[in-house]
């Protein structure tokens, strides 16, 4: 099978990953921006808020969120209780491919395995790397990985490829690998189509500009697996127990969709939507309980260790946030 088949298989097949125990969380084998505590959410949510508004307050105001996983991000933003929920505007549709996962979404939002049409906002955290994607290899040229599997083991064969991409350059190092990230490209374009009016596509994840830079590092650097909160084993070994993810490649995005409407580091976009103040405002919680502190003080105080980690330039404050909206 082609290497995006037997990603697709290895994650989301009957005997998938995600099919299985595979997910986010502190009890899980990884850990994104939502896992890392409730401030991301809240964050989320008053950037929410502030859509909401901006688009006149509408009875109804449709947020998808792909890739919802266990549904974490949408507890967090019903925790933090923007207008946008309180005043029963919000409806929240949780996205997930695993049946496994949609049966942990809480009882509230709309639970399906497929982006709805009119989305007036459309949030996908940490999906785009997590799609099938081909690979290619260069052997004095590039050729195209297959898998397959004689009954004991997995193993890989190069093919000739019937197209080079353009994003590919001429010569690499041999044995240098890259992801052509088709599935990517066109998810990205139905997400925009899907999109009501005047509405938002954010994607959040780790990027990298152009495809070629990952043709001089090594494979392992940029094609991850995860388990159990550790890199995992080579991709073709434990097939269905561990997470495999990509760099997402800027430039194939980009020839699939356009140029996104705005790009930003994820520092940058949490403190545009005010994670400043948050903190700020849990810093003044914190010191005025901190001699007798309860439940409310220590989520205050975590809120600062939590800033610290989302906005880590080295760590996740280092990934880009990419936004397209479509046009009214």
């Amino acid at each position: 099978m082609r290497f995006d088949e037997f990603i697709d298989h290895a994650l989301y097949g009957p005997d998938g990953f995600y099919a299985g125990p595979g997910r986010a969380g502190r009890r899980g084998d990884f850990l994104t921006s939502v896992e890392v505590g409730p401030l991301f959410a809240a964050v989320i949510a008053r950037m929410l808020d502030a859509l909401w508004h901006r688009a006149g307050s509408p009875s109804e105001f449709v947020v998808a969120e792909a890739g919802a996983g266990p549904g974490t991000l949408a507890r967090g933003i019903k925790a933090a209780a923007p207008a946008v929920f309180t005043s029963g505007a919000l409806r929240y549709v949780a996205v997930e491919v695993s049946a496994a996962q949609r049966a942990s979404h809480p009882d509230w939002v709309t639970s399906v395995a497929e982006l709805p049409d009119q989305a007036q906002v459309i949030l996908a955290n940490e999906l785009l790397d997590n799609l099938p994607f081909r690979l290619a290899v260069f052997d004095g040229g590039w050729r195209e990985a297959h898998v397959s599997n004689d009954g004991e083991r997995w193993f890989e064969d190069l093919q000739p490829m019937d197209a080079v991409p353009g994003f590919l350059p001429a010569r690499a190092p041999l044995g240098a690998r890259a992801p052509l990230q088709e599935r990517a490209g066109r998810w990205v374009g139905d997400a925009i189509e899907r999109l009501a009016p005047g509405g938002r596509l954010v994607v959040l994840d780790y990027v990298t500009s152009r495809t070629a830079e990952l043709t001089v590092r090594p494979w392992r650097d940029w094609l991850r697996t995860y388990r159990a909160h550790e890199r995992g084993e080579h991709y073709l070994r434990s097939v269905g127990a561990q997470d495999i993810t990509t760099q997402v490649c800027l430039d194939q995005l980009v020839a699939a969709v356009g140029e996104p409407d705005a790009i930003r580091a994820q520092a940058q976009f949490l403190e545009l939507w005010g994670i400043t103040e948050l903190v700020e405002e849990g810093r003044r919680t914190w010191e005025a309980q901190a001699a007798r502190p309860g439940l409310e003080a220590m989520a205050a105080r975590s809120r600062i260790r939590e800033a610290e980690s989302l906005l880590d330039p080295d760590g996740l404050g280092g990934f880009l946030v990419l936004e397209w909206a479509r046009q009214s």
